[in-house]
């Protein structure tokens, strides 16, 4: 690729006083292009799911530490960073069949993948040892266990059996599991309450990507969802009520006692059969229209549902 033209405004230039001066446009650019690399939009909820698992993670007796509490969160984000950077270098080729990744950095073109390559290589690593020096081994090790499932497992499945979906499942919930270990040093049941309802609420979340894009993932080679019709049909249907159906029970479970528990039994049990209606409809109608309204509806109802929990204490 030529070198776009560095265009600099100075305030003589502008013939303005004190006026600011504009950033070379290509920098900005290619400032941007480093963001996009790492997801952003999915990193917002991973922050809000590794923060909830910290936070409830501390023993009654144990003070909060915001200063732990951001080195746990910005571990995991620098981990979940270069996580996406990594699988849209591995995936850059059938990122450019796709209408919707076509326009990636890597998938079209405006970045070396050596770039992101060893960008992604930083990050991951930058991350797993800031976790060991801030946090613990533990919740560096969960971290590094993400990763490698996510791209040398999940990954490549996404181009072998629609199984992928679930597989990535397990991976893509360990991020409460990373907070809960950060701020304690173990593991509970409490702790596998958190990922179970990670675990269940990414299948419909992504149910509702995977048919708005159904067209554009069998382009590129993707089988996130069965070739034939009567198949897909069910798969989906199974893949999207399922989860909600045991959602209801997991996300009402608490150890909470008092007011604090029954108000967040009852919020959870409403926001999850509203979560369970949204997906009910996608299920019977099969439309866009309705895959998005629960793609909307599962992004809502994971960060309500982390922050009712914590309310309570749930």
């Amino acid at each position: 690729m030529g070198a776009e033209p560095i265009i600099i405004i100075t305030p003589q230039a502008a013939n303005v006083r004190n006026a600011p001066v504009a950033w070379p446009i290509s920098l900005r650019a290619r400032l941007a292009d480093y963001c996009a690399l790492t997801k952003p939009e999915v990193n917002f909820l991973i922050a809000i799911a590794t923060f909830t698992g910290f936070y409830l993670g501390l023993a009654p007796n144990q003070s909060f530490s915001w200063l732990m509490a951001v080195n746990t969160v910005l571990g995991t984000l620098l981990v979940a960073s270069g996580t996406g950077t990594l699988n849209q270098y591995i995936e850059r080729h059938f990122d450019a069949a796709m209408r919707r990744t076509a326009r990636r950095p890597l998938a079209a073109g405006r970045m070396e993948p050596s770039s992101a390559l060893w960008f992604g290589v930083a990050l991951s690593a930058a991350g797993v040892g800031y976790l060991a020096l801030t946090a613990n081994v533990l919740a560096a090790l969960l971290s590094l266990l993400t990763l490698v499932s996510y791209l040398f497992v999940y990954t490549p499945l996404k181009r072998i059996t629609p199984a992928c979906v679930l597989v990535g499942a397990f991976p893509g919930a360990v991020p409460p599991l990373i907070g809960w270990a950060a701020a304690v040093g173990t593991l509970n049941l409490e702790a596998w309450k958190l990922y179970a309802i990670l675990f269940l609420w990414q299948l419909p979340h992504f149910m509702a990507i995977a048919w708005m894009y159904r067209e554009d993932y069998d382009r590129a080679g993707y089988l996130v969802l069965p070739g034939q019709a009567e198949s897909r049909d069910r798969y989906v249907s199974l893949q999207t009520l399922l989860p909600l159906i045991a959602l209801l029970p997991v996300s009402v479970a608490s150890t909470s006692s008092g007011h604090a528990g029954v108000f967040y039994s009852i919020a959870a049990l409403l926001l999850s059969l509203g979560f369970f209606y949204y997906g009910a409809e996608f299920v019977f109608r099969r439309s866009g229209a309705a895959a998005r309204r629960l793609l909307v509806a599962s992004i809502v109802y994971l960060p309500v549902l982390f922050t009712l929990r914590m309310i309570s204490g749930a």
